[in-house]
C-alpha cells in the first residue's frame, strides 16, 4: 500500500500557475505508475495526466500544452506543473498510485488515493 499526500493548491487568478505536489511513502511505492485526477462540483472524477515508472507520460486532451507531470524518485514525489490556469480547472486534485499493471488514464487502474487538494482559478 501506498501513502499518498497532496499540496500546492490553492486560489488562482485565470493565467496563473501553480504546481501541485504529491509525497508518497510505504513499501510499495518504488517504481509505480502514478496520476492525477480532478473532480469538478457536480462533476464526475476525471483523468488529467499520468507518468509510468519509466517516465512515459499520458495526458487529458485539456491539458495540452498547459500541464506537465514529472517524477523525482529518490524525493518519493509527484509532479503536477499547471500553466495558464482556467475557471473550468476549479476542482480537487488528486494524486494515485498503481499497485499492479493497468490502463493509466482509467480511475479504476490505480489502488492508493490521496486525499486531494482544491483548486480554486476564478477568472
Amino acid at each position: 500500500q501506498v501513502h499518498l499526500v497532496e499540496s500546492g493548491g490553492g486560489l488562482a487568478r485565470t493565467g496563473d500557475s501553480l504546481r501541485l505536489s504529491c509525497v508518497a511513502s510505504g513499501p510499495d511505492w518504488s517504481g509505480a505508475a502514478m496520476g492525477w485526477f480532478r473532480q469538478a462540483p457536480g462533476k464526475e472524477r476525471e483523468f488529467v495526466a499520468a507518468i509510468s515508472w519509466s517516465g512515459n507520460t499520458h495526458y487529458a486532451d485539456f491539458t495540452r500544452g498547459r500541464f506537465t507531470i514529472s517524477r523525482d524518485d529518490p524525493e518519493n514525489t509527484v509532479y503536477l506543473q499547471m500553466n495558464n490556469l482556467q475557471p473550468e480547472d476549479t476542482a480537487i486534485y488528486q494524486c494515485a498510485a498503481q499497485g499492479r499493471p493497468g490502463p493509466l488514464t482509467a480511475a479504476g487502474g490505480y489502488d492508493d488515493w490521496g486525499p486531494g487538494t482544491q483548486v480554486t482559478v476564478s477568472s
